[in-house]
Order: structure tokens, then C-alpha cells, then sequence
């Protein structure tokens, strides 16, 4: 009997080092203690969406190349049943971006995001590519043209470029949000706010009524409409 329990206590500290090191890794881990019994995936995406360069050491990033692997893996996992993304990002890499915005937005689970701190640039594709959408009250979310680093060729091609990659990113936000194609181009051209340069920043409530965000809310209010998605999904089966 001692064996046993040393066998069990010494197999939950092996899950548990996994755990903690999925979540130093990756940002991500397995949330399956609730009363429902519901298996949800957490995916936490901070600071900068990193695409095919590598940022500096000392930045907090999000990788791309580790992120889609994990949606890929939840989509073929039947356990799990839902997806919880937490966003708290300066934005990043378009391309990169979208890309997870995409495979986000392709899960059969219910998914749910939520806004903590702020999801700017292409962290707004990502903040509505879930099922529903929340932001807390002091989140932000800024929506701003497209910039490039380095040197820029002042031709009428490249100014095209610009556009299609803009269109890209407006129309992923009107396909997966309330809000008018017209309307997100007005506010990413918004040259009124802004010292400087082109764009909007929305807090809380503002992106609710423009209808990038669903609903104003926390952690609760996301994980009890994650639950209640569950239940439709479950129920629909």
C-alpha cells in the first residue's frame, strides 16, 4: 500500500512539473479542476507575436511556431473541450498573427478571449478571433496601419502592398466581429487621437460599443461563458 501511494504522489509531481513547464514554455496549460468536469486549454499570448525572426533575448514574446503546433494538437485532442485565450500583447508580426488568428478561429471547440492590459495591432484579429470576446475595464486595444521596419521603398507598388496587408487584417476583424469594414478603416486612419501618427485607441467599453469586443468582464464572466458554449456544444451532440 505505501508503495502505491509513493507511486501516485511521485506520478502527480511528475504532471505537475510538466504543468509548470508548459506554462514557462509556452504560456499555455490544461485547466480541468472545475466542478463540471470540463477539460479547457489555456493559451496565453503577451508581449510581442513573434514571426520568422527571433526577437531579443530579454523581450517577452509569444512564438508563433510553438503556438500553432498546440491549436493543432487541441483540434485532434477529443478530451478537450474548450479553448480560454488571454491576451496581453503590443502586437508583433502580421503574418504570424493572422496565421494564429486563423487557426483560432478554424477550432470546432468553443473558444472565448479575453482582454487583460491590452491587445493592440494584430493583437486585435487575435482578441476576436474566438466564439465571444471579453475585455476588463482597463484593457485597451489600439488599431493603427500597418508599419514596417527598416527601409521602406516610396513606390506606388509598395503603398499597394500596404493596403492588401491592411484589407487582410479589417477583414478578418469585420468577419469575426460586430463591427462595419467601413467603420474599423476609420478607425485605423483616424488621424485625431494619436500624436503623430495614424489610429485609435479604445479602453474597455469603448471597444464593446464599437463592436470589436463582445462584453466588458473578467475572468469569471469568461470562463462561465466558456462553461455555458460547453454545455450548447455537449448538448448539440
Amino acid at each position: 500500500m505505501k508503495n502505491q501511494n509513493e507511486e501516485k504522489r511521485e506520478k502527480e509531481r511528475e504532471i505537475e512539473e510538466k504543468d509548470n513547464q508548459k506554462v514557462e514554455d509556452f504560456g499555455q496549460m490544461t485547466l480541468d479542476a472545475n466542478r463540471q468536469r470540463k477539460k479547457i486549454h489555456l493559451l496565453s499570448i503577451i508581449g510581442e507575436v513573434e514571426g520568422h525572426e527571433n526577437m531579443p533575448g530579454n523581450s517577452k514574446t509569444t512564438k508563433y511556431d510553438h503556438v500553432l503546433p498546440q491549436l493543432a494538437k487541441l483540434e485532434d485532442d477529443v478530451s478537450v473541450e474548450g479553448l480560454l485565450v488571454l491576451l496581453n500583447t503590443s502586437g508583433g508580426d502580421v503574418d504570424a498573427g493572422l496565421a494564429i488568428a486563423e487557426m483560432i478561429a478554424s477550432l470546432s471547440m468553443p473558444t472565448v478571449s479575453l482582454v487583460l492590459g491590452g491587445s493592440h495591432s494584430i493583437g486585435v484579429p487575435l482578441a476576436v478571433s474566438t466564439d465571444y470576446s471579453f475585455i476588463v475595464p482597463t484593457g485597451t486595444m489600439m488599431i493603427h496601419p500597418v508599419r514596417l521596419n527598416g527601409v521602406v521603398i516610396g513606390a506606388s507598388q509598395t503603398y499597394e502592398y500596404f493596403d492588401m496587408i491592411q484589407d487582410r487584417i479589417l477583414s478578418f476583424i469585420h468577419d469575426h466581429s460586430r463591427i462595419a469594414y467601413d467603420q474599423a478603416k476609420r478607425l485605423m486612419l483616424n488621424t485625431e487621437m494619436m500624436t503623430r501618427d495614424l489610429g485609435t485607441v479604445l479602453v474597455g467599453q469603448e471597444a464593446v460599443r464599437e463592436g470589436l469586443i463582445d462584453k466588458v468582464g473578467g475572468i469569471r464572466d469568461a470562463l462561465t461563458k466558456l462553461h455555458s458554449l460547453i454545455d450548447r456544444s455537449r448538448a448539440g451532440k
